[in-house]
């Protein structure tokens, strides 16, 4: 008897480790799976986009001549008054130096101005002397006329001598003065540098446009420029705007007057505002080679002067620009969803398995997408989703130390 029992016992114990080995060998592992619990937040999408600083009235000073401009009397940095401040000099341009053949034509063409000059004044002293005949002839004849020697046919004839003699004497003064320009300018043509050296021409003074700083120079020490060449900019650092270069597609989807994040200036972020999408976009290639429509966007500091102080014209920021924003939105991570059929789906968690629940999605951002139908605060839902998954797979939370 005691026998049978022990076999009793064995053959149990035997079928008991039996069906544990099957039971091990076909169940389902449970996946592991990184779980998000569904709650409720502000949804924020942003721009990001690299800026540059700039002032934002900016007086780029230029050379109203050509000539040589002296050495730059202000430095960078320096503060400049409206109307008061030298902020730059220049010398108007001397002749160059001749050379034989053009100096000999310049003396010959002296030499024939004189000569014109000398027959002109020859012939203002024959108009000026038939004037004098013509004025006493007039005057006899208009005395003899009075006394009724002479008819007025003849006093009328010589009013017309007289007339076309003062007409003659103003030709001829006339022809003196072209005579002496026409000297003059064959005068200039022998005037060269060396006749001018050591003269100390008369510098033309440029004076500051506006109240400010000297933000940068171009001519430093003294060089010929141009007339138009830019010798200096000024503006005041304190009237800061950021400019963004954003693609077009993204700059018409911003709000008007949207807000703004400055970071990574090198101090803490910043508030700035939206002033305006600039009117005119450009073609630029990207560097794969891409062609892209981009457009200035320019911005505003909402923060107070003393939190950017620090920043200058031309610093490079960083920026955070709203594009939308909901309040009090039911969120999921967006490597939560995937696409079923022609709408989205997610995997939620019901105890220790999953079901996939079909889900309707609103507005998002980088990283989150706001749930408007499917789900409800406190769910769990599988982020990163893979193809073993499916409507009542076995799951368990994955753990992260």
């Amino acid at each position: 008897m005691p026998h049978t029992r022990r076999n009793i016992v064995l053959g149990l114990l035997g079928a008991a480790i039996v069906g544990g080995l099957l039971y091990v060998s076909f169940r389902t592992e449970p996946i592991a799976v990184d779980l998000y619990e569904v709650g409720r937040d502000r949804l924020v999408a942003t721009v990001d986009v690299d800026g540059v600083t700039q002032v934002a009235d900016l007086f780029e000073i230029a050379a109203p001549i050509s000539g040589i401009a002296q050495r730059s009397p202000v430095e960078v940095g320096d503060v400049v008054i409206a109307g008061e401040t030298i902020v730059a000099l220049v010398e108007p341009s001397s002749p160059g130096l001749l050379d034989t053949r053009t100096r000999l034509q310049s003396e010959a063409a002296v030499r024939e101005a004189e000569a014109a000059l000398n027959v002109a004044q020859t012939d203002r002293t024959r108009a000026v002397e038939a004037h004098n005949f013509a004025q006493s002839q007039y005057r006899r004849t208009q005395t003899l006329v009075e006394r009724g020697v002479a008819s007025v046919t003849r006093l009328e004839n010589d009013h017309q001598a007289l007339l076309v003699a003062e007409a003659a004497l103003a030709t001829a003064e006339a022809r003196i003065l072209q005579a002496q320009s026409a000297l003059d300018r064959a005068e200039a043509g022998l005037v060269d540098a060396s006749d001018h050296a050591g003269e100390g021409m008369c510098c033309t003074q440029i004076i500051a446009p506006a109240d400010g700083v000297v933000l940068d120079i171009d001519t430093v020490s003294e060089r010929p420029v141009a007339a138009g060449t830019r010798l200096l900019s000024v503006g005041d650092p304190t009237d800061l705007q950021i400019v963004a270069d954003l693609l077009s597609a993204d700059a018409v989807r911003l709000p008007e007057r949207t807000a703004a994040t400055v970071e990574r200036w090198g101090g803490p972020p910043l508030e700035a505002r939206m002033l305006r999408i600039e009117p005119t976009a450009r073609t630029e290639v990207s560097a794969l080679g891409i062609e892209e429509q981009r457009v200035d966007v320019v911005f505003e500091f909402t923060s107070p002067l003393e939190e950017h102080s620090r920043l200058g014209h031309g610093f490079a920021v960083f920026l955070r620009v709203v594009e939308l924003e909901v309040e009090n939105a039911l969120l999921v991570p967006l490597n939560a969803t995937f696409r079923w059929g022609d709408g989205w789906a997610v995997f939620r968690a019901t105890g220790d398995r999953v079901e996939h629940v079909l889900v309707e999605l609103g507005e998002r951002n980088s990283r989150y997408v706001e749930v408007l139908d499917g789900l409800v605060e406190g769910d769990r839902v599988v982020e990163h989703p893979n193809e073993a998954l499916e409507d009542g797979a076995p799951i368990v939370e994955r753990t992260t130390f």
